[in-house]
């Protein structure tokens, strides 16, 4: 099918949740022809009848004649969903999958799709879709991906393809989600000792002064990496004593210990490697720097 993809008339969304819910809604308000099929049919009925959604009894009834077919489910179900819309896709439809998952996982359902003589799109979203709604960012990867992308944002989508790879698009995913979500848990983590010591004004403040000047440091990541290059064994000791900071306020440390955990490990990387911090390339290179530890 490579080359313009037709117009989108015809949409299935496999997974009527949040993400399937709000895609198949806006949809359908652009006068797309939208069917749903959820495990949780009876459930999900009314929802979709106010979205303007046709609610089918099959994931087969769902598909139908649909030129595009949108997988949403949860990331434990993408492998099994993928597997029963191979079931029933026709060759020439295209199984769109948004769903949240591993580039492993993601190249397992394009096996799977493929096979049958159809096309498999993966997209990364980028965002939480409410409130972008169809316009939340999404990354895209396959053969078919720029064409599918170019029908997709005729409809007002945000997508962007990174490559005709699958695999490429959920890995920029899940390396930010590594960052985001770690990012959250850690700000569970301090505030919630922060708070049981009474410091949490000096820990705000002082955060907000650290991450205003990192806004502005010409290589933010380079500088990172080589903090735990140079100086990783006397700050893993240090994230030891946070961690009996955190018990002492019943606060579990599972962040501040794998912190430790991995500050050790990387010094212990470059002992096998026999690299030394003071005889690499100034200026550090973290690229060069994991190249060398793998």
């Amino acid at each position: 099918m490579t080359g313009k993809f037709a117009k989108i008339t015809r949409v299935a969304i496999i997974g009527f949740g949040e993400a399937g819910g709000v895609l198949g809604a806006a949809l359908a308000e652009k006068g797309v022809q939208v069917s749903m099929y959820d495990v949780r049919l009876d459930a999900l009925r009314e929802k979709a009848a106010r979205a303007g959604v046709r609610a089918a009894d099959t994931v087969s009834e769902a598909i139908g004649d649909a030129q595009l077919i949108v997988s949403a489910v949860t990331a434990q179900a993408d492998i099994e969903v993928a597997g029963t819309i191979a079931a029933h896709i026709a060759p020439g439809q295209v199984c769109f999958d948004i769903n949240s998952v591993s580039p492993q996982t993601k190249r397992h359902a394009q096996f799977v799709i493929e096979a049958t003589g159809a096309h498999y799109v993966e997209a990364a979203v980028m965002a939480p879709v409410p409130p972008y709604g169809i316009e939340v960012p999404m990354l895209l990867g396959g053969i078919e991906a720029e064409s599918v992308g170019a029908a997709l944002n005729e409809l007002g989508f945000g997508t962007r393809t990174v490559s005709a790879k699958i695999g490429v698009a959920s890995a920029a995913k899940m390396s930010r989600s590594v960052m985001i979500k770690g990012i959250e848990a850690l700000t569970v983590e301090c505030l919630r000792a922060a708070r049981h010591y009474d410091a949490e004004a000096i820990v705000l403040e002082s955060l907000r002064d650290t991450f205003a000047r990192m806004q502005h440091h010409a290589d933010l990541p380079g500088y990172l990496v080589s903090r735990v290059a140079e100086h990783g064994r006397r700050r893993a000791a240090e994230m030891r004593e946070v961690a009996e900071t955190l018990r002492d306020a019943d606060v579990e440390p599972f962040m501040s210990e794998a912190s430790a955990r991995l500050q050790d490990e990387i010094v212990d990387q470059m002992e096998r490697q026999g690299m030394d911090y003071g005889t690499l390339p100034d200026p550090f290179d973290w690229r060069e720097f994991f190249a060398r530890l793998s």
